[in-house]
Parts: structure tokens; sequence; C-alpha cells
């Protein structure tokens, strides 16, 4: 027979499951985790509200711009043309704006134009309207080569079949720009795990202070084993967050994709969009135990709120500079700085999502998450051993000090 008929009790493994599922549930339809939900969206819809209302200011101050750099009459039909269809077209009509009218045998390259200050110039229309070259970032001038048959054919008076052919000059983007547009990726991803990981863990330790003020402990540790009760508390913890980023994502997703925005207006990382989700989920559940387990831990200490707030300031401080080291690794490549930052297993998961972003290939984030597992399952089984010793004493040696106290009398 197993050792569970034997001991009448669960396992450990059964036991958590019991734990995290009486939490979860517990959590997921109490009042308080419904405003806590509430708390971000009535956020994320202030903020959307107040982007919608200098939303056309925005829209004007950076809408791509086409320039123009032909002679005199090319340009100026060119401009009327835009005029005339610009109605009609709305927003889908680039704006344009007459880089130079050119003199009769006049060079011009549109490679310098482009690295001009004009910050939204986009793409260069040159050449004739007979023989038009649009130069540009090649993802750009590939939408807008039917715009610019369209003006030019309308510049030229021709009938709405008769386009003349549009030459595409694509520049590929620089390796510096991509790399920037990389590490702003990094960056973004970095400070959003981390605020998630900040907001989402203090749940762990209200929970805990509450049960132990109504006793709710003492009677799980009666009943199961105090190992299972830590782990199906941090598990219930870490569900009950993937719960709310789920919320929040939809939500604030929908309201980011109703305003007009796309992943592709922002720089892709390097494994690629998908990985990049996928990495992010798998490391805010990897520094998400780390530190829930500290925090069980710490709650284990405390016995009101108060003390939980001490108690906990030192590692919010610790987890911030933890943040600001994975940041400062970021911008030193291929140094000891980033190697240290990719083993301690309180930045890793910061430096990793970084590096995601910024270095293709897959194996050393392998080989990351299975060191960082290794991290957890120490720091959880130190923690349940913390947490074991301090809620015991909590229980039976207050109860043996009370018996004394009460057999001295006699």
């Amino acid at each position: 027979m197993s050792e569970q008929s034997h001991t009448g009790r669960l396992s450990t493994l059964a036991a958590a499951l019991v734990v995290a599922r009486r939490d979860f549930t517990a959590i997921l339809f109490s009042r308080s985790f419904i405003f806590f939900l509430l708390g971000p969206l009535f956020m994320m819809a202030l903020m959307y509200v107040a982007g919608g209302v200098g939303q056309q200011v925005r829209q004007n101050a950076s809408r791509p711009e086409l320039g123009v750099a032909m002679n005199a009459a090319d340009a100026d039909a060119l401009v009327r043309a835009q005029q005339v269809l610009a109605p009609r077209l709305g927003p889908a009509m680039p704006t344009l704006v007459v880089v130079r009218k050119l003199q009769p045998g006049e060079a011009f390259d549109p490679l310098i134009a482009m690295k001009s200050n004009r910050a939204n110039l986009a793409a260069i229309v040159s050449g004739t309207l007979e023989k038009p070259v649009l130069t540009g970032p090649e993802e750009r001038i590939a939408d807008w080569q039917g715009r610019v048959a369209l003006l030019t054919a309308q510049a030229l008076q021709r009938g709405p079949t008769d386009f003349p052919e549009v030459t595409l000059a694509g520049i590929a983007t620089s390796t510096a720009d991509k790399t920037q547009g990389q590490r702003s990726t990094a960056q973004i991803g970095q400070t959003v795990l981390f605020m998630l990981m900040m907001i989402l863990a203090g749940m762990v330790l209200s929970n805990l202070v509450e049960e132990k003020g109504n006793k709710i402990i003492e009677v799980l540790a009666a009943a199961i084993p105090m190992d299972a009760v830590f782990l199906g508390k941090l598990f219930a913890m870490l569900a009950i967050s993937f719960v709310g980023i789920t919320v929040w994502a939809l939500v604030g997703g929908s309201l980011w994709v109703s305003a007009g925005n796309g992943l592709s207006d922002y720089p892709a990382p390097a494994v690629g969009w998908p990985a990049f989700f996928a990495l992010g989920v798998i490391y805010f559940a990897m520094g998400y135990l780390v530190l829930g387990s500290i925090f069980l831990a710490i709650g284990s200490l405390a016995t009101t709120v108060r003390e939980v707030q001490t108690l906990s300031m030192p590692v919010t401080m610790l987890q911030l500079l933890n943040f600001f080291f994975a940041n400062f690794a970021m911008a030193m490549p291929g140094t000891w700085v980033e190697k240290a930052a990719m083993i301690v297993p309180f930045s890793s998961p910061f430096t990793m999502l970084a590096r995601a972003a910024q270095h293709e290939g897959l194996w050393l984030h392998a080989a990351a998450i299975a060191w960082q597992g290794l991290c957890v399952a120490v720091l959880v089984r130190g923690g349940a051993a913390m947490f074991k010793k301090r809620v015991m004493q909590s229980g039976p040696a207050g109860a043996t000090k009370r018996s004394l106290f009460r057999r001295a009398p006699a």
C-alpha cells in the first residue's frame, strides 16, 4: 500500500494542489481581487481618453512625409495632384513636401536628403513624372508605390488606368538603427516585467498575513505538511497573477489596437515577437516564483500588515537594484557584468528577456531557464523550511508558553 494510505494524509504534491485550488478559487472570486483588477484598467481607460484628446494633433505632427525632388514644373504639378486627391483618399495619401526644385542638369542624391534634419521625411520621389523614382526604406516604399503612381498619373492628367511605372530604390535599415530599436524593445520589456512582478508579488504577503491572523494556517498545518501549504500558496498566487495579466493584456491590447497601433510600428526583437512574448511569460513565472518564495518567508515572520511593510521594504529595494543591474548589463554586452547578471537568479529574468530582444538564437535561453528553474527549486525549498519553522513556532510554541503560565500558580 502507498504511504498516503498508511498515514491517512495526502502527499506533499497532492496537498499543495488542494491548497492551490482553494486559494485560487477564494481569491479569484473575492471582491478585493476584482477591485485589484479594476485599478490598472481604470488607469488604461484614463490614458486612452487622454490620448484621444490630442490624437489629431499627434497624427499631424508625426505623420510621415513624402519628399519631392524634381524640376519646378513637375514638383508643382505633383503638389496640385496631391491637393486634388487628398480629400478623397484621406490619411492614405501621404503629405508632400518639396525638398528641392532642381535646375536643368542639377544632380541630386536622395540618400543625403533622407539623412537631413526632417524627422518625418519617410521617402523621396525624384526623377520625372514620366519615370518617377521612389527612394526610402524598403518596407515603406513598397506600400507607397501605388500611391505615388496615382499621384503622378493625376499630375499628368492621364486616364484612370494609365499609370507610370514607379522605380523603387530601397534603403536597407542601418545596423545602428536596428540595434537602437532593439535596445528600446529590450528596455520596455524589462520595465514591464519588473512592474508586473512588483505589483503582483504583494498579494502573497497580504493573503498570508490575513490567514495567520484568522488562525487558518494552524488548521492547515494540522491536516497537511507545511511544505505543501507553502507550495500551494505560491503557485496559486502565480496562477492568479496570470489571470490578472491576461485580463489587463486583453483590455489594454484592445484599446491599443483600436487607437490604430500595431506591432509593426515598433522595432521587432531579434527572436521575433512570438518567441519574445513566450519567453516573457516564462521569465515572469521564474522571477515571480523566486520573489514570491522570499515574500512568503518574510510573511511568516510578520504578524501584522505594518510588520509586513517593514520587512518587505529591503526586499523591494534589492529587487529594484537587480532591475538596475540588469539594465546596466544590457549596455555592456559580452562583459563579465552581463554574464553575472545572467547568473544571479534575481536579475537573470530581466537580463535574458533583454537579450531576447537584441540577439538571435534560443539555446542560451534554454540553458538560462534550466538554471533559473534550479534556483527556483532551491529558494522555494529554503523558503518553505523557514516558513515551516516560523509558522509552527507561532502555534505550538505559543501554546506551550500559555500552558506553562497556567500551571505556574499551582
